[in-house]
């Protein structure tokens, strides 16, 4: 059995086509990366936000602006030759993500204020 991945061992004998996705490949395993990082930070943010939130009783969801990040996103997506429908999807369930530990941490600083 040859460990060899499907890909590569469809390109054997043209090393040039080989050496190409290899590149890409590493270009793709960096922008993964960076993508984690950004999300990190994002996060970060949104958990202060969560907390300035719950600190000054403000509901964990803003509808409003989640439709105006999601057209803004949508504008963007498309400039970047994206597709839009897909960064709406992205945007929707980071902003899930976000909400629900919104909850989480008004519900934390709840319990605390009636210990």
């Amino acid at each position: 059995m040859n460990d060899q991945p499907t890909a590569e061992r469809t390109l054997v004998g043209d090393e040039e086509a080989l050496a190409r996705l290899r590149a890409l490949r590493g270009s793709i395993d960096n922008l993964d990366a960076a993508l984690v990082h950004l999300l990190a930070e994002r996060f970060k943010c949104t958990q202060q936000v969560g907390e300035l939130k719950a600190a000054h009783d403000l509901p964990p969801a803003d509808p409003a602006r989640e439709a105006d990040q999601i057209a803004r996103l949508r504008r963007l997506a498309a400039d970047a030759k994206l597709d839009p429908a897909f960064a709406e999807k992205f945007l929707n369930f980071i902003i899930g993500e976000v909400v629900r530990h919104h909850r989480a941490i008004a519900a934390k600083q709840d319990g605390a204020a009636g210990s």
